[in-house]
C-alpha cells in the first residue's frame, strides 16, 4: 500500500476578499514525482509556499509526513528541501565555502566534494557561484536542497532557461534524487516536462484543482473525447533531433 507523505485537506487561502485557493484536497505518496501545473495566478506557487510552512493558510489542514503544519512548522522544516527559481547565494563564495555554511545553518556535516559529484559539479568546486553558467547553477541550487537529507523536495520550474543538454541532464538527476528515495515535488510550464517526469500530475486553475491522474490517464482521457492533435504526431520532437545532433554531454562554460 502506497504511503502518504503529504496530505492537504480542504485548503483555502484568502487575500482580503480575493480567493487564490478554493478549498483544494489532494495526497501526496511517498516516493514519487508530483507535479503541479497551472497557468499563472492559479495558485500553485501560494499552495506549495504553504505546504512548505512559508505562507500561512486560511483554513483547512496540511500534513507532512504525518505533522501538522500549524502545530510543527519547526519539524517539517528539517525533512523538507526547497529549490527556489532564483536562489540568493552568495556571489563571492566558492561551491565548496557556500556548502559549509549551509551545513552550518542546518547544523550538519555533508562533504561538500561528495555532495557535489551528486549533481556532477565536483570540478567546480573551487568556482565561486557567480562564475556557473545557467545549468550549473540550477544543479547546485538543487544540491542545496539536499544537504539535509531531506524526505521531500520542493523544485520550482527548475529547468526555466536552460539548453536542451542541461535540461536533459536535470531530468535524469531528478530522476536519480527520487529513485534514492525522496519524494519530489515539482512545478513547470513545461508540459513535456511534467509528462516525461511526473509519476502524477494536478493541474490547478483559478483556484482549484480541475483534473489530477497520471500523464498517461489524462493523455487517454482526452483522446477518449474524440479529440485529435491537427498534426500527425512523429516518433521523434526537434528536441530530439537537437540532442542526436549535438549530444547529450554539458557544455557547461
Amino acid at each position: 500500500m502506497e504511503n502518504k507523505i503529504i496530505t492537504v485537506k480542504d485548503l483555502v487561502k484568502n487575500y482580503g476578499e480575493f480567493k487564490a485557493v478554493k478549498s483544494i484536497s489532494f495526497d501526496v505518496y511517498e516516493g514519487e514525482i508530483f507535479g503541479l501545473l497551472g497557468p499563472n495566478g492559479a495558485g500553485k506557487s501560494t499552495t506549495l509556499e504553504i505546504i512548505e510552512t512559508l505562507r500561512q493558510k486560511t483554513s483547512g489542514s496540511v500534513f507532512v509526513n504525518g505533522l501538522d503544519i500549524d502545530k510543527n512548522p519547526d519539524e517539517i522544516k528539517k525533512i523538507i528541501g526547497v529549490q527556489l527559481q532564483t536562489s540568493g547565494f552568495y556571489p563571492g563564495l566558492t561551491l565548496v565555502e557556500l556548502i559549509n555554511l549551509f551545513n552550518g545553518l542546518y547544523n550538519k556535516k555533508v562533504d561538500p566534494i561528495t555532495l557535489l559529484k551528486k549533481v556532477n559539479l565536483e570540478d567546480k568546486y573551487k568556482s565561486k557561484s557567480k562564475e556557473l553558467s545557467g545549468g550549473q547553477k540550477q544543479r547546485f541550487s538543487i544540491a542545496t536542497t539536499l544537504i539535509n537529507d531531506p524526505k521531500i523536495i520542493f523544485l520550482d520550474e527548475p529547468t526555466t532557461g536552460l539548453d536542451p543538454q542541461a535540461r536533459r541532464n536535470l531530468w535524469d538527476l531528478i530522476r536519480e534524487i527520487r529513485d534514492n528515495g525522496t519524494t519530489v515535488i515539482i512545478t513547470t510550464h513545461y508540459m513535456d516536462e511534467a509528462e516525461q517526469l511526473c509519476d502524477r500530475i494536478a493541474i490547478m486553475d483559478k483556484g482549484q484543482i480541475i483534473k489530477l491522474a497520471s500523464p498517461d490517464k489524462m493523455i487517454d482521457d482526452l483522446i477518449a473525447t474524440g479529440f485529435e492533435r491537427p498534426k500527425q504526431v512523429k516518433a521523434a520532437n526537434l528536441e530530439d533531433v537537437f540532442i542526436n545532433l549535438t549530444g547529450r554531454e554539458m557544455r557547461d562554460e
